[in-house]
Order: structure tokens, then sequence, then C-alpha cells
């Protein structure tokens, strides 16, 4: 590997390892540096193809397709995590269609029969739903064996990389901080993970803007459980309380769920921003650094076409 042609990435969560998979696959060759391989708030994720409440609505809309075609090949193999799964999307008031239920084929209202009680409307609709843990895995072994080189590692100023040609900032919440950038902040998620008592079809409720969350993602043997959205915490420690609430709430919809063992808690904090920040900048020192963070609760649903960007953000920048 070239030193004077490296890029390097910062951060090992779905955006830093899709983009690094997407730039070796394009014949760049890729240094990745992160604390956490794979990123803590990537593998908490529950996680369900769908853009959440993220901007600027144009590119989202773009970045969300291209990663949507991906999953798609990608749920042909078992071996990636990746799984379409039919399921219905309720709200307890009358909602409009989110914007981009064009993107997917058969997206349908559904009848009052199929919604749950207390529910006033809902769609049913297939999506890719992503078991983050082994997606994760997969996304780290495809990096490695096309040639990507892993490195554990703190990084804390954008001058301490040294021997790139491109640094591609996707340190998640610290990307903000590397890149002065203080229109960043943490959103706390939480999920339990429990076994599957026979549960096929997602659920989820457009709870709007609350910081109580309901949705119930299938896994095979697991279910992850979720969530809470609870804006400017970032600590990672497992809240008893809203993991109780969580099985709670997910029990009125499947009965079933509230007597599940649990298995595992998962809790990461979603990088959010005005709006995801995807472009190039000349640092201080010379070095051109492509940004690629702030996607929120977005990240996996937006991580490929987002890549596909830095692609072409890198391709430009090199050849000129």
């Amino acid at each position: 590997m070239t030193a004077e042609r490296t890029i390097v990435i910062i951060g090992a969560g779905v955006s830093g390892l899709t983009s690094g998979v997407a730039l070796l696959e394009a014949g760049f060759p890729v240094r990745l540096v992160a604390e956490d391989v794979p990123g803590v708030t990537s593998l908490a994720a529950g996680a369900m193809w769908g853009p959440y409440l993220v901007e600027p609505r144009a590119r989202v809309r773009e970045w969300s397709l291209a990663s949507l075609h991906v999953f798609e090949v990608l749920a042909d193999d078992s071996a990636t995590g990746v799984r379409m799964v039919t399921g219905i999307e309720a709200a307890r008031t009358a909602v409009s269609a989110p914007d981009w239920s064009g993107l997917v084929p058969d997206f349908r209202t559904c009848t009052s029969e199929e919604l749950p009680a207390g529910f006033a409307s809902g769609y049913r609709f297939t999506v890719p739903l992503i078991d983050m843990p082994v997606y994760l895995q997969y996304l780290l072994d495809r990096f490695r064996s096309t040639g990507g080189i892993v490195e554990r590692g703190t990084i804390r100023s954008l001058d301490e990389i040294e021997g790139a040609s491109v640094i591609v900032n996707c340190a998640g919440l610290g990307g903000g901080n590397l890149a002065g950038d203080s229109d960043i902040r943490p959103i706390r998620g939480q999920h339990v993970v429990v076994k599957n008592p026979g549960i096929t079809e997602f659920f989820s409720e457009d709870t709007g803007l609350s910081s109580d969350l309901l949705c119930i993602y299938p896994h095979g043997d697991t279910v992850a459980l979720g969530g809470t959205a609870i804006d400017g915490e970032a600590h990672l420690g497992e809240d008893a309380e809203a993991a109780r609430a969580i099985v709670e709430r997910c029990a009125e919809i499947v009965p079933g769920l509230a007597k599940a063992p649990v298995i595992s808690h998962r809790v990461g904090a979603r990088p959010t921003r005005s709006a995801v920040r995807v472009e190039e900048e000349r640092h201080e020192n010379g070095v051109t650094v492509v940004h690629n963070y702030g996607h929120g609760g977005s990240g996996v649903t937006l991580s490929w076409g987002c890549a596909g960007d830095v692609v072409k953000l890198i391709s430009t920048t090199t050849a000129t």
C-alpha cells in the first residue's frame, strides 16, 4: 500500500465501513482507524431501512434509494445479515404516507382489521431489515478481504493522521469535534434483544417527536425491541427502567414478548445534525478531508448512497 496514495478513514461504524468497502472496490488503497471496531452505535441499531427525521430531503431520497438497491441484492445472501421483511408501520392518529413511500413497490394502506387496537392508521410494506452485529462483521470481512487495513486507535485531531492523500471523517459524534462543527448532538437510543417467540413480521409505531419509540424487529431467533430517542444524551450505560418500559410497550402489540427471555441490551448515541454532512474541504495542513457524518437515526439507510458520494468526491479530487 503506497502511503502517499492511501485514504485514511476515521470511524468503523456503518458509514466508515461502507465508505471503506466502496473506496477499495473503486481501486483506492484504504486504511481505517477507529477506537471501536465495529462502532458501538452502529451495533446498537435495530435496524430497518427507512429515512428517519433527516435532511436535506432531496439528497436523503437519493442516498436512501441507492442503499435500498444494494440491500435488496445483499438480502439474497443470508451471511450478510440482511433480509427483506414485510410488516406494518402504524400510528394512533391519522398520518400521511411518508415521503419515501414511492420508493417501495408494495407500499399500501392497511385495512382497519390489520391494525392493533388503539391505532387509527398504518401502512404495510416490505423493506430491508438488517441484523447489525452480523452485517457489520460482513462489512468488516469484506473490507479486509479487499485489502483494507484496520488500526485501533483514538484520533483527537485531524493533524494526527500521517501519510494520507485524503482523510474521510466518518467519526459519528466525534466527527463534529474533528471538524470543529458545533452543529451535531447525540440522541441516545436503546434496544432490548429478546428470544423470538415466533415473530416473522416487523411492527413500528410512528411516534412523531416522542422520546419513547415502539418497534419490533425480528432477526431469526431474536427480536430487537425499541426504543428510545433522548435528545442531548450520549451516555451508553443500560437504563433498566427504560428497558422495562420498552418491553411493556412492545408486549401491548405482541403479548408473547412480555415473558420472552432477554438476551442483551444495546445502547448507542445517534450522531444528529440539522443536515447530513457529505462534502469535502481543504484542511489547514493542506490535506483534503471528506466529511461523512451527522446521519442521526438513518445511518444504515443512507450508508451506501453516502459512500457512493464519498467515492465520487475523492475520484474528482485525485483526478485534478
